[in-house]
């Protein structure tokens, strides 16, 4: 029987390589997400290229309700989940506080914090019953250093860092792991969505680097879910290698 991951936010950037990659490797998947055509495109590719089996559910993380019964739904055979990826989030405006749109904030907290709590709350218990189970849940950079104008994001991936120690802590006595993964400037949709389709200002947000991929992610939640069952990588920051932390960069040398 093949191992099964659960990946959200799987139709595009991090969420999609790690559908590749794990799906490369044997894991049957369940992919979720917003957009029915993507999610389903991605389940047809993935299909034709590996002998697995997928189940796409469309649903918004920042929906309680939706979760708890798309997911609360699935039948046996697919909770027996080894590995959850906490993939689903964003970054919406980068304004200073004052000026920042309310809107922006609470999508951010909805989706970043509590869409987290909603997934990770029903799956649990299906990897306390088995008394086994992986948890990675995706933070950021932002999550270690509060910069200029990130104000709520950086909040919202600070709550991510608080909450995968504490489940760490919590379900320790049930052999699962949590392991936090914190990514600097990643080259995906993510600077599109947070300038809100302004794609001069996502392209200047790379102007001078060379940033990490999807890819380069994905291969390291996909190392972190392959360690022996001893072995478990609590917290991981991860950068390219022109990038020193949230603030510095070398531009200069490609």
């Amino acid at each position: 029987m093949n191992k099964i991951a659960l990946i959200t936010g799987a139709t595009s950037g991090i969420g999609e390589a790690c559908a590749k990659k794990f799906a490369g490797a044997g894991y049957d998947l369940i992919v979720t997400g917003r957009r029915t055509d993507r999610l389903e495109q991605l389940k047809i590719n993935l299909q034709a290229d590996f002998p697995i089996k997928i189940l796409s559910l469309t649903f918004d993380v920042q929906d309680r309700k939706a979760v708890e019964s798309r997911l609360g739904e699935l039948p046996e055979a697919w909770r027996q989940i080894d590995v959850l990826i906490n993939n689903a989030g964003l970054a919406a405006g980068r304004d200073l506080f004052a000026d920042a749109d309310m809107n922006d904030w609470e999508t951010m907290l909805n989706t970043n914090v509590h869409g987290l709590l909603y997934v990770t709350k029903t799956v649990v218990p299906w990897m306390i019953a088995r008394q086994k189970g992986h948890i990675i849940n995706m933070g950021s950079i932002a999550a270690k250093e509060v910069y200029e104008k990130g104000n709520v994001y950086c909040a919202s991936k600070s709550a991510v860092d608080a909450l995968s120690r504490a489940m760490r802590i919590d379900l320790l006595q049930h052999h699962i792991k949590v392991t936090s993964i914190h990514p600097g400037a990643v080259e995906t949709e993510f600077s599109l969505v947070r300038f809100k389709g302004d794609e001069a200002k996502a392209a200047a947000t790379y102007t001078g680097v060379t940033p990490l991929t999807a890819i380069d992610v994905a291969d390291t939640i996909f190392y972190c879910a392959g360690l022996p069952a001893h072995v478990c990588i609590n917290d991981l920051v991860i950068t390219c290698t022109q990038q020193a932390d949230a603030f510095y960069f070398n531009k200069n040398n490609q």
